[in-house]
This record gives structure tokens, C-alpha cells and sequence, in this order.
């Protein structure tokens, strides 16, 4: 009987060692890099891979790992008043299983990054310039909301909707850190009212509590998603 303690911490470890890579935002990588091939993917349809192929080695170049895309503001001039600039394993081979991207946001005026959620990253806001109102909301329903000023941080955990307002009247901007080559974002309001197929104008109505025509006018705000 002595040894049980024993055998159960064996146990609890093995279990442990198991599941830290389901843990992870992406699957542990396997050699010291795996720069994306797009071309090896045109023209094949059928092959689906859960990130992209590895170039071969003797075809990698610097320039695989190298991106200049967030030294400018995005264009803010959109009806929520804000641009999302990407740099993840689609836009940067070199990312390709290394478990990380980032993202610059640019918030015109009093501009909104609406309501919106990354379903496979942490994500960390860095401010770069302004303030920001920040937040997001549990699963329970609960609001964890601040200003978050120039230089400051802030973490928005993987999955839970979060949205950022700029609270001045001058432009603001800041960078966002995820732990996944390719986040994945889902606006709240576009997945609801752009999806193609559309979602039922009366699901939305009894969901929501409003009439079709309310719903059909929020649509045609929403072009369809490709």
C-alpha cells in the first residue's frame, strides 16, 4: 500500500505530459522550422493540411521570416472606424508552426474594434499610442473592462468576446500578440448577420428579441461572407 502514492503521482504526470500540447494554442512543432510552401497547395483542392507543407531547406531564404506590413496605419476610414493589419502564417511563412502571430490595430477617433472573439489564441494588446477602453466578457456574462493607455497591456484570454473603443479624440493604435500562427477572428456582428447561407431572419428576431424587419435591416448593412 505504500507504493500507491507513489504509482498515482506516476500516474498524474503521465496525464499531465499528455495533455500540455492540447494546452497550447498550436500543435508542439516537431523541427526547428517549417517555413510555409504556398505554392506546393495551388491546384490541389482535395489536400487539406491543419497548417501549411514545410518548403524544403535549401529553398528557405531570410526573407521567409521578414515583414514590414505593421510599419503602417491601416485605413480607418470604414464605418466602425478602426483597421486590423494581420501578420500570421499566411502572411509570414517563417510562422508556420511556431506558434505565434501579431496583429496592428488602428482606431480612428472615438473609432470601435467591435465585439469579436479568436477562437484558437490568447491574445495580448499592447498601446502603442491613445487610450483604449478594453474589455471583454466571460461566459458567465461578467464584464472585465479598464482604460488602457500608451505603453500599457492588457490580456483578452482565448475565445471570450472582447471588444476595444478609442476614448479620445486623436487617432490611437496598438499591437496585438497571439499565441497561434493563424488566430482566427469572429465578428460577433458579421457571423450573425453576413453568413452565407444567411442565418434565419427569425431565428435572429426571437434570439434577440426584436422583429424581422429590424433583423432584415441590420442585414443589409452586412454584405454575405464569402
Amino acid at each position: 500500500m505504500a507504493k500507491l502514492p507513489a504509482v498515482l503521482l506516476a500516474a498524474c504526470a503521465a496525464l499531465l505530459a499528455l495533455a500540455a500540447p492540447l494546452l497550447a494554442g498550436d500543435p508542439d512543432m516537431l523541427q526547428d522550422l517549417c517555413v510555409a510552401d504556398y505554392k506546393s497547395l495551388e491546384g490541389r483542392k482535395s489536400l487539406r493540411l491543419n497548417g501549411f507543407p514545410c518548403k524544403r531547406p535549401e529553398n528557405v531564404t531570410s526573407n521567409d521570416f521578414f515583414s514590414d506590413v505593421l510599419s503602417l496605419p491601416g485605413n480607418t476610414g470604414n464605418p466602425v472606424g478602426s483597421a486590423v493589419t494581420a501578420v500570421n502564417v499566411e502572411k509570414l511563412p517563417g510562422l508556420n508552426t511556431q506558434g505565434v502571430s501579431m496583429s496592428r490595430v488602428d482606431y480612428a477617433p472615438w473609432g470601435v474594434n467591435p465585439p469579436h472573439t479568436h477562437p484558437r489564441a490568447t491574445e495580448i494588446i499592447f498601446v502603442l499610442d491613445g487610450c483604449l477602453d478594453v474589455a471583454f466578457v466571460t461566459t458567465a456574462g461578467k464584464l472585465f473592462a479598464r482604460t488602457v493607455c500608451k505603453g500599457e497591456v492588457f490580456v483578452l484570454p482565448r475565445g471570450l468576446v472582447h471588444y476595444q473603443k478609442n476614448n479620445g479624440g486623436a487617432p490611437a493604435a496598438a499591437i496585438s500578440a497571439f499565441n497561434s500562427q493563424l488566430p482566427g477572428t469572429q465578428s460577433l456582428a458579421v457571423s450573425l448577420f453576413g453568413a452565407s447561407p444567411p442565418v434565419p431572419t427569425d431565428v435572429l428576431a426571437r434570439a434577440l428579441q426584436i422583429d424581422g424587419g429590424m433583423v432584415e435591416a441590420i442585414k443589409s448593412k452586412f454584405p454575405p461572407m464569402n
